[in-house]
Order: structure tokens, then C-alpha cells, then sequence
């Protein structure tokens, strides 16, 4: 079903791509001038977007601006404009696909689950308004004060949940996750940077009606500085991340644990939480949590066989627990991720949900990922089921038995260099 939603939007946006090129083409593209600055505007900003593996879910906010803008724009220093909703999408399908030629050109997959968002809800916002503004029946109802600001703003509104919408079935469609939690996060991400990126195409479209297209470059100054910001911000997370990781392995290093065995357990718990709905900032502290699981061994003098927690006594797991909160605490990280470390090995009713998915998990990759289980992989999730009634909570194992199923493991976490 989430596939067939995801093939749904893509054919949907692929159908009113046709049409509106094949349309613009046969009748010719009306007020060039106008096109061509938008078109420029919307390739700056899909230029300026970040090449990220997971770009499909993040904006260009300079091209979603313009594209916006230009769904809106009924008036041109005053004049009226008579652009039409085929024209409109034509004009930002065009500009969107050469913004993500240099990405394609520098190894990087085309983002066309990104494209179909933009065509579909750009003819959305348009759909609804410019038939309305160019009869004449908008303005004549509500006039060109504030209340057609507010009629943007409520359009614009609908449009972001619009895009929220398609954006989770998309990552569905990809993913396999539950479509809830990633709507949720969808929505969430609409109040940050989708706030902007809606308040900027609004002003654009007035600035322009009002100023003509040189209001376009000054509009779009303090959105790109911001999309800017956002880039730093990122490349700051980027690394924290990486350093977390390098911090993980040095179990490993050590001969503690299993190589790969926190990257695994980190990846898995992300899908396990994935699918108990947990949002984005919480799988977060869960994966920098579940990567250093295991750092309280480097603290003890006999190190457990083959790094395996999992088959300890009850005081002995928690006591390694408590040291990796210890040794967590001084690294950095966020309390949040230490409390999930040193409460690993409670027993579940005790747990916050990260601990109690960390500890399922880990116990499931010491028991199957490196073959330590005689039965397998199923003989081992055999073995955290019978123990759902105080080690582990029987609705992880039944999340976890459903992400193996699916073959999916979350999120990858890479291997720091060198």
C-alpha cells in the first residue's frame, strides 16, 4: 500500500509535468520576461540546496520560495499577469531540473521525489488561486488589503500540509515506515524552515505586484543567508555525529566488542523506533545512545567474552551500564543519551522507551549478529520473546521482529574515516 502511494504521487506529478511542458510548448510562454526571472530564481535556490543523502526530505528554501511566488503572482509593477497554472508548473519544472543537473553532474542521485513534491504542490496553490485572481472574483470579494494577505497565508497553509502529506507518502513509499510518525515529522518540519520559505513567497508575490521583479533579489537575500545558516548548522551536526561514532568504536578498537556491533545495534534501534513512532529529535538521542551502549566496558580490567552483555547476570549488566553513563556524562553528549546508557539493563517497566529498545536490540545482535545464537536469527528473537515478561518489553520485540521481516535496518550509520 505505501508503494502504491508512492507510485501514485510520482505518476500524478509525472502526468501534469507532461502536460503542462507539452501546453506551454504549443501555445508558447506568456510574459517571458516574468518566466525567465522566476525560472532564474528557483535554479539559484536548487543550486544553493545542499547535496545531503537524505535530500528528498529537505527543501531547497530559495527555489520552494520562488516557486511559491510565482503560483501567486497575480499583478507586475501593477499590471495584471495572465500566466497560467500549466505555464506556472512548466516554468518550475524547468528551472528544478536544471538546479539538480551540477548535483547529478557531481555523483549525486537525482532528487526527483523532491521535484514531484514541488510540481504537485506548487499546482496546487496555483489551482486555487490563480483562476480565482484572474476572473476578477477574489478581488472583488475580498479587495487587495489584508484580507488577500490573509488569504495567502491560509492558502499557503493549506499547501504546506499538502506537501506534508505527499513528502510522508513518499518517504513511505521509500522507507516502508508508518505513515504517521513521518507526517508528524513532516508537519513539524513545516513549522521551522517551511514557515519561511511560506512568509517569503507571500512577500515576493506583493513585492512584485507592487515593485515589479526587482523586488526578487531583494527578498531573496535574507532567505538565502538563512539557508546558509542552516548549512553550518548541519555541517555542526555532521560532525558531532561523526565524533559519537569514533567514540563508539573504540570498543572495537579495544577488542571489547564485535567490529560493526554498535553500528548495527545503532541502525536497527533507529528502525525499531522508527516503527514505534518515535519522532526525529528522539531517534536522535536514541542512535547516539544506542552507538555508545557499550563504551562502560572500556572501563573494566576482564572484558566480557566476545563483548556479549546480553548472556551477564543482572548486577553485572547494570553495573556496566551505570560505568558507560559515567564515561558518556564526560564526552559531552547530551544527558538524555546517558541516562539511556546507564539505564540499559533495567528491567523494561523501569526503562524510558529508548533504553528499553537499546536493550532489546543489543541483546538480539549479541545473540544473532555474530552467530552466537546456535538457532539463528530466529531462534534468537525466540529467545527475547520468552523473555518479554521482565527483560524486555513485548511490544520492541514485536517492532523488531517486524523491521527484520522487512529486511530494513533504519538508518546507516557510516563508518568514521580511516
Amino acid at each position: 500500500m505505501r508503494a502504491l502511494a508512492g507510485w501514485a504521487v510520482r505518476a500524478a506529478a509525472a502526468v501534469l509535468t507532461a502536460a503542462a511542458l507539452g501546453h506551454t510548448l504549443w501555445t508558447g510562454v506568456t510574459e517571458p520576461g516574468t518566466a525567465l526571472a522566476f525560472a532564474a530564481l528557483i535554479t539559484l535556490g536548487e543550486l544553493a540546496r545542499r547535496d545531503h543523502p537524505a535530500q528528498d526530505r529537505r527543501p531547497a528554501p530559495l527555489g520552494s520560495a520562488g516557486a511559491l511566488a510565482y503560483a501567486l503572482l497575480g499583478q507586475d509593477a501593477g499590471l495584471p499577469t495572465h500566466h497560467g497554472v500549466l505555464q506556472i508548473v512548466a516554468v518550475v519544472v524547468a528551472a528544478a531540473l536544471a538546479g539538480i543537473v551540477p548535483h547529478i553532474a557531481r555523483g549525486h542521485a537525482p532528487a526527483l521525489d523532491h521535484v514531484a513534491r514541488r510540481v504537485l504542490a506548487v499546482a496546487f496553490a496555483a489551482a486555487c488561486f490563480q483562476p480565482l485572481y484572474g476572473s476578477g472574483r477574489l478581488t472583488h470579494r475580498i479587495g487587495q488589503g489584508p484580507f488577500l494577505v490573509l488569504f495567502l497565508l491560509l492558502l499557503l497553509g493549506l499547501t504546506a500540509l499538502c506537501d506534508a502529506v505527499l513528502a510522508a507518502a513518499l518517504a513511505g513509499a521509500r522507507t516502508g515506515w508508518p505513515f504517521g510518525p513521518l507526517l508528524r515529522d513532516e508537519l513539524r518540519a513545516q513549522l521551522g524552515i517551511g514557515s519561511a520559505i511560506c512568509a517569503t513567497g507571500v512577500v515576493m508575490a506583493l513585492g512584485v505586484a507592487v515593485a515589479g521583479l526587482w523586488a526578487l533579489p531583494v527578498f531573496s537575500v535574507p532567505l538565502l543567508l538563512t539557508q546558509l545558516s542552516f548549512h553550518r548548522v548541519d555541517a555542526v551536526r555532521t560532525t558531532y555525529r561523526q565524533t559519537i561514532t569514533s567514540l563508539a568504536r573504540a570498543t572495537e578498537i579495544a577488542g571489547c566488542t564485535a567490529p560493526g556491533h554498535s553500528r548495527r545495534v545503532a541502525a536497527l534501534s533507529c528502525a525499531v523506533g522508527r516503527e514505534l513512532g518515535l519522532s526525529e529529535r528522539e531517534l536522535t538521542v536514541l542512535e547516539y545512545a544506542a552507538l555508545m551502549h557499550d563504551i562502560g566496558q572500556l572501563s573494566l580490567v576482564d572484558p566480557v567474552p566476545g563483548g556479549a552483555t546480553a548472556e551477564l547476570p543482572p548486577d553485572e549488566a547494570r553495573r556496566i551500564a551505570g560505568l558507560g553513563g559515567e564515561v558518556a556524562r564526560q564526552t559531552g553528549v547530551p544527558a538524555e543519551v546517558a541516562v539511556i546508557v546507564e539505564r540499559q539493563a533495567d528491567p523494561y517497566r523501569e526503562q524510558p522507551v529508548a533504553a528499553r529498545i537499546v536493550r532489546a536490540v543489543n541483546a538480539y545482535d549479541d545473540l544473532a549478529g555474530a552467530g552466537g545464537h546456535p538457532g539463528g536469527p530466529l531462534a534468537a528473537l525466540e529467545r527475547l520473546r520468552l523473555g518479554t515478561g521482565h527483560d524486555y518489553q513485548p511490544e520492541v520485540v514485536e517492532s523488531l521482529a517486524r523491521v527484520l521481516a522487512r529486511g530494513g535496518r533504519g538508518r546507516v550509520v557510516p563508518a568514521p574515516p580511516g
